[in-house]
């Protein structure tokens, strides 16, 4: 709290005024940092149209985009959840489970639309492989984990058709 103090140039006291404790203050930033990765996810998905296996293939070339970035670091959602492993109450690991349920109802939203077979169910699947590449490009820094996540999210798909 000492460095947010000094970095934003108020006292510590009137940052308390805002923010009852550090975990309020990491809430409220998650709570924000939810809302502009969700209003970010719907401007790239408003874009897809298409089969499922399109779709699937938009979201790992996103994916892919996103990790060719300079200051790529994966989800910090994730990341935050993990940190905070211990902690299961803790307000973050709320709005961070908040917002991996948001965006697998969202990839189930694009598969009802491709009139796939049980879209919860691939959602559920594709949301876990994009999990798992995320971590691991951002441990590897090899798109080749996304170019393989998609072809298995691609065989769950035809395994619906």
């Amino acid at each position: 709290m000492d460095e947010i103090a000094s970095a934003t140039r108020v006292t510590k006291r009137t940052l308390y005024q805002h923010f009852e404790s550090k975990d309020a203050l990491l809430a409220a930033v998650l709570k924000e940092n939810h809302e502009l990765s969700i209003m970010a996810f719907k401007t790239f998905s408003d874009r897809m149209t298409g089969t499922a296996s399109e779709m699937i293939n938009s979201l790992f070339e996103g994916l892919i985009d996103w990790a060719d970035t300079p200051r790529f670091a994966g989800s910090g959602f994730t990341r935050l959840a993990v940190e905070l492993a211990d902690l299961p109450g803790h307000p973050a690991r709320t709005i961070a489970r908040r917002h991996k349920a948001i965006l697998e109802a969202q990839y189930a939203e694009f598969f009802e639309k491709a009139k796939v077979s049980n879209p919860q169910e691939l959602a559920r699947e594709v949301a876990l492989l994009i999990e798992g590449t995320m971590l691991m490009m951002l441990v590897t820094r090899d798109r080749n984990s996304a170019l393989a996540a998609a072809k298995a999210a691609n065989k769950l798909v035809r395994l619906r058709s």
